[in-house]
């Protein structure tokens, strides 16, 4: 029996799987089947972390307003002072807030001051 050549469309499809799992180790790189397996495990992984990724910072934006407010004043808080944003339509979102916290306190502790006088929050007097 004669040979055959087999066609192209194969070989290119293993080798753009190659060149994406160059980068990983041992068989993970070398093996087609393997890489084949480990490239979905990859992008698998990939797709789900950046949904995590993003409950991650907005947590860590929420902790460094929250540290920053909490300075201050010491009955005031990050939920308090989110809720009267809302209220004053000041459009500021976590991620701004957050670099504001560490990049310039004061503009944050204007911006929450000026809301303290105009929504006429009163501090809690607790006797303990």
């Amino acid at each position: 029996m004669t040979r055959i050549s087999r066609g192209y469309i194969a070989r290119r499809r293993r080798t753009k799987m190659r060149l994406f799992a160059s980068s990983f180790r041992g068989a993970h790189s070398k093996r087609t089947r393997t890489i084949t397996q480990q490239t979905i495990k990859a992008l698998f992984s990939a797709h789900r972390d950046r949904g995590s990724q993003k409950r991650i910072f907005r947590r860590l934006w929420i902790t460094r307003i929250n540290a920053v407010i909490r300075e201050r004043g010491v009955s005031y808080n990050y939920s308090r002072l989110i809720h009267d944003l809302y209220k004053e339509q000041l459009l500021l979102n976590r991620k701004i807030l957050a670099q504001m916290a560490i990049l310039n306190r004061d503009c944050l502790y204007r911006i929450s001051n000026e809301i303290i006088k105009e929504v006429g929050y009163q501090k809690s007097v607790g006797i303990i």
